[in-house]
Formats: C-alpha cells, structure tokens, sequence
C-alpha cells in the first residue's frame, strides 16, 4: 500500500538509500548517509512537499517525494521528483505505482512543472518516466564524477495543464 512517510519509516528508507550510495551511479552521493544526516534530510523535504512510501507486510520497497527545484523564487512553481525501491523489488510495477500517485499529488497542489533528474544510462528510469508521460528536455554531459568515472544527466519534464 502507498501512504505518507512517518518517522518510524526512516531507517528502513536509509537502508534503501544507502545502498544506492554505495553500489549506483543513481546517487551522486558518494558516502552513506548517517541515520542523523538523513533524518534531517527526510524531514525538511517531508516539511514541504509530499513524501510517501510503499509498504507491503510491514517492510517499505520504496519511496518517493517532491523537493524544491532551485532556491530563487520563479522556480517556486517547479518541483522535482524521487523516487528510489529497494533493489529487490525492482520489476514488480511498484514504482509505477509510487511515482504515479506522487505526480497526482504534486498536481493537486498546484505545481506546474515536475522534473526528473537522472543519471544516463539510466533504462528502468527512463522507461518510467516516459511511461509516465514525461520528456527528455536536456542532456548533460560528463557533470558528475562519482566511481571514477564521469556520467552524464538527464532532464525529463512533466508540464501540467
């Protein structure tokens, strides 16, 4: 089931996260958050914007949420999405599930724009994203650096309205 994040929620979704630190280009985080670090995280987001999870028998495969795009406020109306499952639940239609219900929830509250920023290559990523009616907009290259190697960034756009 999809619900709201509660703070009993967060060592489970750092587990998640961290993982991603530690094995993904996903991230660009290169050291695993500290449980400190990611409360402080989880709950300035949560403050804002929507943050739900997945849960299915008491263990969370996933989350998503809303975050502020850019600082200056004509970008007040522009949001940018996350998502990230535990990497054993991959393939099972979870994050359609999430994603969809967070980009109906960031449209109830007025955005009108929903941006999606990835590390290229990315297929899973893109597959949702352009399921989910989202366009590539831009193509960064070579901007992060995480493994030794550099990797490129995409943009995908969701315009509503």
């Amino acid at each position: 089931m999809i619900r709201e994040f509660r703070q009993e929620d967060t060592q489970q979704l750092l587990d998640i996260y961290n993982h991603y630190v530690l094995n993904s280009t996903a991230t660009f985080d290169d050291e695993v958050l500290s449980f400190e670090e990611f409360t402080k995280k989880v709950n300035r987001i949560n403050s804002e914007y929507p943050f739900i999870v997945f849960e299915e028998n008491h263990e969370l495969l996933g989350y998503a949420y809303g975050s502020k795009f850019r600082p200056k406020p004509a970008y007040s109306n522009t949001v940018e999405s996350t998502i990230y499952l535990k990497h054993t639940a991959q393939g099972k239609q979870i994050g359609t599930k999430l994603y969809s219900y967070l980009i109906k929830l960031l449209n109830e509250q007025g955005f009108h724009v929903v941006l999606g920023v990835l590390t290229l290559p990315n297929e899973a990523s893109v597959k949702l994203h352009e399921k989910l009616g989202f366009k590539k907009v831009a193509h960064l290259k070579e901007v992060g650096l995480k493994f030794g190697d550099w990797q490129d960034v995409g943009f995908y756009q969701l315009k509503f309205g």
